[in-house]
């Protein structure tokens, strides 16, 4: 049986941010890497699951927010992994260019006018780059599954899709209280910024007609299926 096993890194407390392992029958992924200075954590979920830097065999960048790429260039070098990440996010990666943010509330106003959103990383060029909307086989990484192109929350956003019926999708949608904490875990939200929300509810909808049933996100806590359908009502009524 081709089982994976996924393991959430909570980088802030309470889940508010995570970046996560994909443990497949024959490989080991990372899918993004937290804030800058994140990789003691990530070895740290390494170790639990009796792996090392070099287990790794890629490393997914869903976007390129300081949030999810902070720790990326770091931990291609502690790892050899090669970097998998999409053309329309390209330049914001080696930091040739200041990312636009569009906030969707509060959380988003905050960040920005405290400058956290624009905390600069070291920055990087991706080993792989997907293109337009072509999707990427893990099958030769030892992953049952797939990254596919899922703009909306930025141009090039990433999610990945496994066989199992799970998704892991980034920030095209958030839940909980403030993205994570210790109630209301199972409410879906929408993540501090969103450049397109009516393209995020189209992303997600492919997601649940294709059969995907758990959601993985890297704000909060995962969601099932109805709560996703949820989220993606309230969108289109945006």
């Amino acid at each position: 049986m081709n089982h994976t096993h996924i393991v959430r890194i909570p980088i802030l407390p309470m889940h508010m941010l995570n970046a996560h392992l994909i443990i497949g029958p024959d490989g080991c992924l990372l899918m993004d890497s937290g804030i800058p200075g994140s990789e003691n954590k990530i070895a740290a979920a390494l170790s639990k699951v009796n792996r090392g830097w070099k287990d790794i065999k890629l490393i997914i960048s869903t976007h390129a927010h300081m949030d999810h790429a902070g720790s990326t260039a770091m931990i291609r070098e502690l790892s050899d992994a090669p970097i998998v990440a999409h053309q329309d996010d390209a330049m914001y990666y080696n930091q040739e260019e200041q990312m636009t943010y569009c906030p969707t509330g509060i959380a988003g106003r905050y960040l920005l006018k405290r400058g956290i959103a624009l905390r600069p990383y070291v920055g990087f060029i991706p080993d792989k780059l997907i293109s337009n909307d072509q999707s990427f086989d893990l099958h030769p990484y030892g992953v049952p599954g797939k990254i596919r192109h899922t703009p909306g929350h930025t141009a090039g956003s990433l999610s990945v899709e496994l066989d199992s019926s799970e998704a892991l999708v980034g920030d095209l949608v958030a839940s909980g209280i403030l993205m994570g904490g210790i109630c209301r875990k199972n409410r879906p939200i929408r993540p501090p910024f969103e450049d397109n929300p009516q393209q995020v509810a189209y992303e997600l909808q492919q997601m649940v007609d294709a059969g995907y049933e758990t959601f993985y996100l890297g704000h909060g806590w995962p969601l099932g299926r109805d709560a996703v359908l949820q989220h993606i009502q309230k969108l289109r009524r945006l």
